[in-house]
């Protein structure tokens, strides 16, 4: 619950503002904070709509519509949802059918367009990189496309998701359960201008950032594509899972105490299986030996302080999975060191349910800036122990379409799904030569060393728009207004 003090009382003039709205949302957010900083500021402020160009005058969500997905990807358009621009590994989005695509054509996201999470959970944002050219997106994201004869789209960017933009822009939510902003809502906000050198320069961070990301995404596809490629194992990059016959009527002899579920013997799965063990091999139960072949540690969760070092980051599996995980922080002197992930370490997604577009069987990858967060025990931990595979390589493996289909018939469980590590231990692994692993290897280090350094480059921009507010208000950046 947010409340105003007696200190500080909402007053009649924010009232009127605000069209005399009486939910606390617009006077407690920092949207306050944030504007009378902006009204201080010596330089033009520009409203948005008028940096803005494009499909409704550049600031835009859809209507609504009856989606209609497919499997094939010759047959339909990856699709983007509120939650879905969030993620780092743009792989498996579900993809719409072209007959309902084309009725929307300006639903497709271009390069260098804001994206806003308008429905649900309000001013989220994503910046559109060169690779995601050819995606659409619902309505439930709002498009913001910059006018390049007005502004630099990073820069505007970077204003939208500071620490101005983004309580100004939820301030204007409305909605009881499941909150909204429409177009119209933002269309005025005071966007500062600092003139070019500054706005350049903060351009020029955000679009560095968008190539590293797409280099990122690309280095991931290229390892795994490298991996089966030269296994000789093609035919499982292209799986066409649904194209398969159906897993029905089929019989399993030799069956073992291990377990009696029918899924756990998929015929599609086992084909997989009985694929990678036509290639010299090595099962991951024992290149993990040493290592780690388990669930993470179940601990009591503890309140922490955000953003201190007496506090962790705690990662669950749904925000693990997006370029900047929000998480909660817990005390570091109530929580285990184990709850951090070593370097290297694969963590898979390992309880849910077999949603086609759920995140149970996929993984990620730990190392980096990402080696500060702990993880939730929801996640089944992956390292190898005293053999001559790195995490590394593994995760090229392990993030394929194949071995997702793979982990998945290894479930157990009743409505909330886990993965059988006895199973798991028995997944053949492409052996390769070392000279081909450590290729693969440092495909992947190198994709992960340009993400952290595209999120160096975001924050670098967000310091310098702080530094040129601070610098035209006189207030210190220590001292700036922090979104509530």
């Amino acid at each position: 619950m947010k409340t105003a003090s007696t200190e500080n009382p909402v007053r009649l003039s924010w009232l009127r503002e605000q069209g005399l709205r009486l939910d606390a949302a617009p006077y407690l957010s920092g949207a306050f904070a944030a504007k009378q900083l902006l009204k201080r500021l010596s330089v033009r402020k520009d409203p948005l709509s008028d940096l803005t160009a494009g499909h409704n005058g550049g600031i835009f969500n859809g209507p609504k519509f009856s989606r209609v997905y497919v499997n094939d990807p010759e047959q339909g358009v990856p699709f983007l949802g509120s939650t879905d621009m969030m993620e780092a590994d743009l792989t498996h989005l579900p993809l719409l059918g072209h007959e309902v695509a084309n009725k929307f054509q300006y639903l497709e996201i271009q390069p260098g367009m804001t994206l806003i999470s308008c429905s649900g959970t309000i001013g989220r944002m994503a910046y559109v990189r060169p690779d995601m050219r050819g995606i659409w997106s619902s309505q439930h994201v709002m498009k913001v496309q910059a006018n390049p004869a007005r502004v630099k789209s990073g820069y505007l960017n970077t204003f939208l998701r500071s620490r101005f933009g983004v309580p100004i822009i939820t301030s204007h939510a409305y909605g009881a359960i499941i909150q909204h902003i429409e177009p119209h809502h933002i269309a005025d906000l005071p966007v500062p201008r600092f003139g070019e050198d500054v706005e350049n320069r903060i351009h020029d961070l955000v679009e560095e950032a968008a190539s590293l990301r797409a280099e990122f995404q690309s280095g991931l596809e290229e390892a795994t594509r490298d991996l089966f490629t030269t296994a000789r194992l093609e035919k499982l990059l292209d799986l066409r899972w649904h194209e398969q016959p159906r897993d029905l009527g089929f019989t399993q002899r030799g069956l073992t105490p291990t377990t009696l579920r029918a899924l756990n013997y998929q015929p599609r799965a086992r084909r997989i299986i009985n694929e990678l063990r036509e290639v010299d091999h090595v099962l991951l139960g024992d290149i993990c030996k040493g290592g780690q072949l388990s669930r993470g540690l179940r601990f009591t969760r503890v309140e922490g302080a955000e953003g201190t070092q007496y506090s962790y980051k705690l990662v669950g599996q749904r925000q693990a999975f997006w370029l900047r995980p929000e998480g909660r922080w817990v005390s570091k002197a109530n929580t285990s060191p184990e709850v951090l992930a070593p370097d290297e370490t694969i963590l898979i997604a390992s309880q849910g349910t077999l949603g086609e577009n759920e995140v149970f069987g996929r993984p990620i990858f730990a190392t980096g800036s990402w080696l500060t967060y702990a993880f939730s025990e929801h996640f089944l931990r992956v390292r190898p122990g005293d053999s001559p595979f790195t995490g590394a390589y593994l995760f090229a493996f392990l993030r394929s379409e194949s071995m997702f289909r793979v982990l998945r018939s290894m479930s157990t469980g009743g409505k909330q799904q886990d993965i059988h590590t006895g199973l798991c231990a028995e997944v053949p692994v492409p052996l390769l030569t070392a000279a081909d692993r450590d290729r693969i290897t440092e495909t992947i280090r190198t994709a992960y060393r340009k993400r952290d350094e595209a999120d160096a480059k975001e924050d670098q921009a967000l310091d310098l728009l702080d530094k040129a507010v601070a610098e035209h208000t006189g207030v210190a950046p220590a001292e700036l207004p922090t979104p509530a």
